[in-house]
C-alpha cells in the first residue's frame, strides 16, 4: 500500500504532465492530426489524477445503509 505522501506525489507529477500537455496543445490549429494523440493523453492523464484523488479522500463508510 502507497502512503498517502507517495499518492500526492504521483498526484503532482501527473498534474506537470497534464500542464505540458496543455501547453503543447494549446497552439495546434482544430484541425490537426496531432491534436487528437494529445487530447487522448490529456484525458488520460486527467483519469488517472481522478483515481488518485479519490484514493486519498476514499469515502468512509457503507454504502447501504
Amino acid at each position: 500500500m502507497r502512503t498517502a505522501n507517495q499518492i500526492q506525489s504521483k498526484i503532482n507529477e501527473l498534474t506537470l504532465q497534464r500542464r505540458a500537455l496543455t501547453s503543447r496543445l494549446a497552439p495546434l490549429p482544430q484541425d490537426s492530426p496531432q491534436r487528437e494523440g494529445l487530447s487522448t493523453q490529456l484525458s488520460r492523464l486527467d483519469d488517472m489524477i481522478l483515481m488518485l484523488e479519490w484514493v486519498l479522500d476514499a469515502p468512509a463508510g457503507k454504502y447501504h445503509a
